[in-house]
């Protein structure tokens, strides 16, 4: 294993997830997010960063991330509506569909990881969140 890149593996470890958020979105009768729809729904969920800090993190374009914000809101994941604070804004909420999917897709990954944890024990997860941490730290500070 130690001749696998790591760029490699975390891929693959990515579509453990990913498989896992599509069925549970499946499950609720949500399986028509798009590709990086559920990213997005998770993020506005959690409240953690603004809307272009969410899209920054996707690594896509404006026009791109428009778009997602776009899909989500005809298939009734998302709401726009005009920022109190400066009408030339709008906010971006979560619907109830939105909620639906964003707790499908948090119930899915907290089972990814239990399981992960059952399988090594707290410690190596611990670990592991710690070099994941360090690597984005990594190209933070590279692309500073």
């Amino acid at each position: 294993m130690d001749d696998v890149p790591i760029p490699a593996l975390l891929r693959a470890a990515r579509r453990t997830y990913g498989s896992a958020i599509r069925v549970a979105l499946a499950e609720v009768g949500c399986d028509d997010v798009p590709r990086n729809g559920s990213f997005l729904i998770g993020g506005i969920a959690r409240g953690g960063s603004p809307l272009s800090g969410i899209t920054r993190e996707l690594g896509v374009s404006k026009q791109a991330a428009g778009q997602l914000v776009d899909t989500l809101v005809l298939r009734g994941y998302l709401e726009r509506s005009p920022d109190p604070d400066d009408r030339r804004r709008l906010t971006v909420t979560l619907t109830d569909r939105g909620r639906l999917a964003a707790d499908a897709s948090r119930r899915a990954v907290g089972t990814v990881d239990a399981e992960l944890a059952a399988r090594l024990g707290d410690e190596p997860v611990t670990q592991a969140r710690a070099v994941l941490m360090e690597l984005i730290e990594i190209g933070d500070d590279r692309s500073a």
